[in-house]
């Protein structure tokens, strides 16, 4: 048994005994109200909100629908009835990892990948001339965005300065000399320089990331910002925030940054002018009260920043994680659920014009309905989305613009192509032909899938970004 499955067996067989409860003082009523008036919400009326009701077991169908309906009308005000979506592909590093959050599935552990090991496992490590293939692949195919999250390889380090840094025989450096694995994955500087290709945008470097990108080093996390901006980075994704309450840390994720450490970073993103997203993860071992505590602390950075371009609620995948297989959550979140937290985020988050429903994360039909709960933004076409599908989600990898364009007019909305940032738009004709992307720096409006690939999700993917 890993030391993963040993953290996980361990919390399988105690009490969770958080200090926050979703208690209040607040009513439903008061609390629905104050949102039809567009008054700024607190963590008490965000709870009430998610809850329909903290003062009853169960959420309360009729009360939720009203939540749902002022949740569309406040999207309506705020973007109106576009649906936005981007032409991007993922391309994950490398899936080797010590942190060991018992949420993922996505990682493998690191030492699998040393030239001396004889474990056998599914994971990859990249080199930044592969990176580059695929992107340039990518490009050429009509993509102008790549999104780019990865494991914490021990031998990632900033750049050649940062690795001479590093004691390989400190534990607490989680560092080895790329001498050690089979394949070197190179540093941060070189991947993002290897995706930077023919005017693509890359959008990287978690906040977790860029801490890995920092340890036993002497410089800050504006400091990585900085070089990796020189070479090619230009937004970074809010992930690995997961919930911003670091009793809920302590649980599901251990080995990462806390709150704070995950809030300076940001804060750092912002200073040195990469705009960035947020997310949240829910659905595990969390209640309401994180949840909106979540919110809070988005809020409060975005109220600082002014600078997070979207937010993305994340609904756990839990079918193949540590925490379901050792019994410690039985499902993840429920659809009412869903909606709820989507609606909320529109709600509460009065200054982040764009919320997304993820059709990786949801599937097509209840990823639509989330879009008349409060998103108006439906991702990507992503051309390959390892995470979820390791921690056992089964919707598509990719998404083609004539899927978009169907989708998304069938509900009566209007599908529009979004550059990153938002800043570039374009309302689809649903009747054009042939129908692709026209934003990037090689899109020319052809198809980004060939005819041997189907037009939904296909468990084989392009072969443009084939990992294995």
């Amino acid at each position: 048994m890993s030391w993963i499955d040993k953290e996980a067996a361990a919390l399988a067989n105690s009490e969770l005994d958080f200090e926050y409860q979703p208690e209040t003082n607040q009513s439903f009523e008061n609390a629905l109200t104050k949102a039809r008036d567009g008054k700024r919400l607190t963590v008490a009326d965000a709870v009430e909100l998610l809850t329909t009701g903290s003062d009853s077991e169960g959420l309360d169908p009729d009360r939720k629908e009203a939540v749902l309906e002022v949740a569309d009308r406040r999207r309506a005000e705020m973007v109106g009835d576009e649906v936005t979506f981007i032409a991007n592909l993922n391309n994950n590093v490398t899936t080797a990892c010590n942190t060991g959050c018992l949420f993922c599935n996505f990682k493998d552990t690191a030492h699998q990948f040393e030239k001396d090991s004889e474990q056998e496992h599914p994971g990859f490590t990249k080199t930044p001339a592969e990176s580059r293939k695929i992107v340039r692949d990518g490009v050429e195919r009509g993509i102008y965005e790549v999104t780019s999250v990865s494991g914490l390889h021990p031998a990632l380090a900033l750049n050649e300065e940062h690795r001479k840094l590093l004691d390989p025989d400190d534990p607490q450096l989680n560092y080895k000399p790329p001498a050690v694995y089979d394949t070197d994955p190179s540093t941060y500087k070189e991947q993002i320089r290897a995706m930077s290709v023919d005017g693509v945008h890359v959008h990287s470097m978690t906040p977790e990331e860029v801490h890995h990108a920092q340890r036993g080093a002497e410089w800050d996390y504006k400091h990585v910002y900085r070089e990796l901006e020189q070479v090619g980075l230009d937004t970074v994704p809010g992930t690995a925030a997961e919930i911003l309450v670091d009793e809920v840390r302590e649980i599901i994720c251990p080995g990462k940054i806390d709150t704070e450490q995950w809030m300076d970073s940001m804060r750092a993103a912002a200073g040195v002018g990469l705009p960035m997203t947020a997310t949240i993860m829910y659905g595990h071992v969390e209640n309401e009260m994180h949840r909106a505590m979540h919110l809070k602390r988005v809020r409060d950075l975005q109220d600082e920043t002014d600078n997070i371009t979207e937010f993305i609620p994340l609904s756990f995948i839990h079918q193949q994680t540590p925490l379901h297989e050792h019994g410690v959550v039985s499902s993840g979140a429920s659809k009412a659920e869903d909606e709820l937290m989507i609606a909320v985020s529109r709600l509460f988050l009065d200054n982040i014009d764009h919320i997304q429903s993820s059709w990786v994360k949801y599937g097509d039909e209840h990823g639509l309905k989330l879009l008349n709960c409060g998103a108006d933004d439906f991702m990507g076409t992503v051309l390959s989305e390892e995470i979820t599908k390791r921690a056992g989600g089964d919707h598509g990898e990719f998404r083609s613009f004539v899927d978009y364009a169907e989708m998304i007019s069938a509900i009566g909305r209007v599908p529009v192509e979004r550059s990153t940032d938002y800043t570039k738009r374009r309302r689809i004709d649903p009747d054009e032909s042939p129908l692709g992307p026209k934003l990037g720096p090689k899109a020319d409006g052809t198809p980004l899938l060939t005819e041997n690939h189907t037009d939904s999700g296909s468990s084989s993917g392009p072969t443009v970004v084939d990992d294995d």
